[in-house]
């Protein structure tokens, strides 16, 4: 797609009556519903000023004619010139937060853009040491791809940067999946970065998501806090980080499942480049529902379990589906908990609330027979905020659960 240039008049697009409540409390998602059909419809990723049915000026969007969400606000502000500067600016202001949160001085891996909560829609920015992976998940962020990616390398210096737009999310917005090298090069099979002082290598081309599981850091902290003299099993281990943190913690043994070969082959990578004793931790390929199920058979028992299963829900429409598997999961992990043993759980799925998949562990441990409690909550890390106008931004929720005696 070429670079987005600024029309001489920018198109105007009513809402339906009644339809702009959302906006005003400054929602940035506009659904087709409450739109009044434009007599012309404005191109894939134009901006559009957004009127209500009364034409009083509500805000400037990016326009995507193939998705339900028919509008992604840039600006409350219609007087706003969105052009590169504006980019620039907002990219600008993202990076200044993240530089400033303490958690910067532990790692040299961290979000950097993170989508609406940083008032740039379809936008996500990952640093891993001097390369960035961005992703283009939306007709606006699309648009104005040439312009991002100018502002990113200016503004960080890295002269590397690899796209990863190949999220299932783009086809809803009827874009085609575009990965590879956009700025510079680099060993795209294994960045290495550190974080609290573990050494981690990161595939930006082919690894989960950008490559890594950012969100979890502080989580995988909290983790090695409890670790010590436990033996732990780490379901969905991907590329080891929850098993290392639990070594570094001082466990006494970690059982780390995964079906990925190749994120295991990474585990392993990942293993060798930090101190810890290999023969206290087994990385092994599996189908975890199955493994879990043949460990309950065996009457085996863990100190602490950590499940971060991938995406079950994408939508809450996915909601109930998603809710067998997650307490499927969890069941199987409070059986195979010791007494007074913990097991952190997480969702990942955006369609899944918190209160829903609280509920949903609370139906497990019932059916498991297990008396448990939630003793903490965990979230993302603070280098993906949510903005107080879009809780839908909150995608990350885990819990804490302490197995009675």
């Amino acid at each position: 797609m070429s670079a987005a240039v600024i029309p001489a008049v920018i198109p105007v697009v009513r809402l339906k009556s009644g339809r702009e409540k959302s906006l005003k409390r400054r929602h940035p998602w506009v659904f087709s519903g409450a739109i009044d059909p434009p007599r012309q419809e404005p191109g894939t990723g134009d901006t559009v000023e957004l009127r209500s049915a009364d034409g009083a000026p509500l805000a400037l969007a990016a326009w995507s004619p193939a998705s339900q969400i028919r509008a992604r606000v840039w600006s409350f502000d219609h007087r706003v010139k969105i052009g590169a500067e504006f980019f620039r600016s907002r990219i600008a202001s993202a990076l200044a937060m993240r530089e400033a949160m303490p958690v910067a001085r532990n790692t040299n891996a961290m979000r950097l853009v993170h989508g609406e909560s940083d008032g740039l829609p379809g936008l996500i920015v990952d640093r891993y040491a001097d390369v960035l992976v961005a992703q283009f998940l939306s007709a606006g962020a699309e648009s104005w791809r040439a312009a991002i990616l100018d502002a990113l390398a200016e503004l960080t210096g890295c002269t590397a940067i690899f796209e990863r737009s190949d999220a299932e999310v783009r086809q809803l917005e009827g874009l085609a999946p575009r990965t590879g090298f956009v700025r510079g090069a680099s060993d795209a099979g294994r960045v290495a970065i550190h974080e609290h002082g573990l050494q981690f290598r990161v595939d930006v081309a082919a690894g989960q998501k950008t490559g890594f599981f950012l969100d979890q850091r502080e989580n995988r902290q909290r983790v090695r806090a409890l670790a010590a003299g436990r033996d732990v099993l780490d379901g969905f281990c991907y590329t080891g980080g929850f098993a290392l943190a639990a070594l570094a913690g001082g466990a006494n043994s970690v059982v780390a499942l995964d079906s990925s070969a190749p994120a295991l082959e990474i585990a392993r990578e990942n293993l060798c480049a930090n101190p810890f004793d290999a023969s206290r931790v087994h990385f092994e390929i599996a189908d975890v529902f199955a493994h879990l199920r043949k460990l309950r058979d065996r009457a085996a028992r863990f100190d602490m379990i950590v499940l971060d299963p991938p995406k079950f829900a994408p939508t809450a429409a996915q909601a109930e589906n998603a809710a067998r598997a997650y307490k499927d999961i969890n069941l199987l992990a409070l059986k195979l908990l010791a007494p007074g043993g913990l097991l952190a759980t997480f969702s990942c799925s955006g369609g899944v609330s918190a209160e829903f998949f609280q509920k949903v562990v609370a139906g497990a441990a019932i059916d498991a027979g297990v008396d448990a409690r939630v003793i903490e909550r965990f979230g993302a890390g603070p280098d993906h905020p949510v903005a107080l106008n879009f809780p839908e931004g909150e995608y990350l929720k885990g819990l804490l659960i302490v197995r009675a005696w």
